[in-house]
């Protein structure tokens, strides 16, 4: 089968950084199924793996955590889908990713691919629909029916941002201030359901103030967390809920000590990694977000769509993605 995969991490110029390679088709077994991949999309997780994991022995390693295909053959314990199921899913990231014709992938963590939309447009979604439906739900357990809350989303034009904002404005009564510092990207979010958008390359305490926005009940930082530690100590609410998702060096907890201020991070590859008890609520969550793709109430966040999975086309991808001027997603079709 055809496969795109690296040896050393190399920065994202270099030709070898991502390669075109020939490798053998994965066979289904256990609660495995094999999936013919149609559509992938690039995340964060990407580049950071391709530039900062290094591969161990001469295997080649192949990347990627979202994917919509068509299953071609099942393990022996698989009673979640058939041959000829259409599927989308976010993976593991402990095997073989999805930049490749073929991938095999536990039916725990696989949805029903929406029917409304395309392979591409349904691509865009898996691990960022995950990421903010954990986030939102299992960490910091947001209520579906309260109205007198609100949720502060720090980078909410990237990738999860676009569908944590649909997600909270769908599904919650809260009331939703997304940061954007463009003026496409500060229109995207009130389309996708923002309440109110905000500058984070200003003092959020001070956008806040100059809009008079309540202290936000919910935090959500999915991009610079290091940066807006301080002042997001300033703004949250006595007693609130703050998350993260990226990666910051050094993260001191302490001056949230005084507002009693609990404190989560959100993996979504977590459940798939260590085998957890409640793993299917990855099928689940997929599932729920597909029905509410078809019923019209979310819409995919597919940004641009590169062109054809192969090495060049996903060099130029990372390298794009790694300018952080990405608005939405960006997908590649077909090989």
């Amino acid at each position: 089968m055809k496969a795109i995969g690296y040896k050393e991490n190399l920065p994202i110029e270099n030709i070898e950084s991502l390669q075109d390679i020939t490798l053998d088709t994965p066979k289904a077994t256990g609660r495995d199924i094999l999936v013919e991949i149609k559509a992938i999309s690039v995340n964060p997780a990407d580049y950071k793996v391709r530039a900062g994991i290094p591969v161990e022995g001469d295997d080649w390693k192949v990347i990627g955590w979202d994917a919509t295909g068509i299953v071609k053959e099942v393990g022996e314990d698989v009673t979640l889908f058939k041959v000829g199921d259409e599927v989308w899913y976010a993976g593991d990231f402990t095997r073989q990713g999805s930049y490749a014709q073929y991938q095999v992938v536990d039916e725990r963590i696989v949805g029903e691919k929406p029917k409304s939309i395309s392979y591409a447009e349904a691509a865009a979604l898996p691990l960022t629909t995950l990421t903010a439906y954990e986030m939102l739900f299992d960490r910091l357990q947001v209520s579906k029916d309260d109205a007198s809350k609100s949720i502060l989303v720090i980078g909410a034009a990237g990738g999860v941002g676009s569908i944590l904002v649909q997600l909270a404005k769908k599904l919650t009564k809260l009331n939703i201030v997304g940061t954007a510092s463009r003026p496409e990207t500060t229109e995207w979010l009130k389309e996708l359901g923002a309440d109110a958008v905000i500058n984070h390359r200003n003092k959020l305490s001070e956008e806040f103030e100059k809009y008079n926005l309540p202290a936000p009940d919910y935090i959500v930082s999915l991009n610079a967390t290091e940066q807006h530690a301080d002042e997001i100590v300033k703004v949250i609410k006595p007693q609130g809920r703050f998350g993260f998702i990226d990666d910051p060096k050094s993260f001191n907890v302490m001056p949230f000590k005084a507002k009693a201020v609990s404190t989560h991070i959100e993996f979504m590859f977590t459940r798939s990694m260590f085998q957890t008890e409640d793993m299917i609520e990855q099928h689940n969550i997929l599932n729920t977000v597909s029905e509410l793709i078809d019923n019209g109430t979310v819409k995919t966040t597919l940004g641009e769509n590169f062109g054809v999975i192969n090495a060049e086309n996903l060099r130029k991808a990372h390298a794009f993605l790694e300018t952080g001027k990405a608005k939405g997603k960006i997908v590649l079709e077909g090989f």
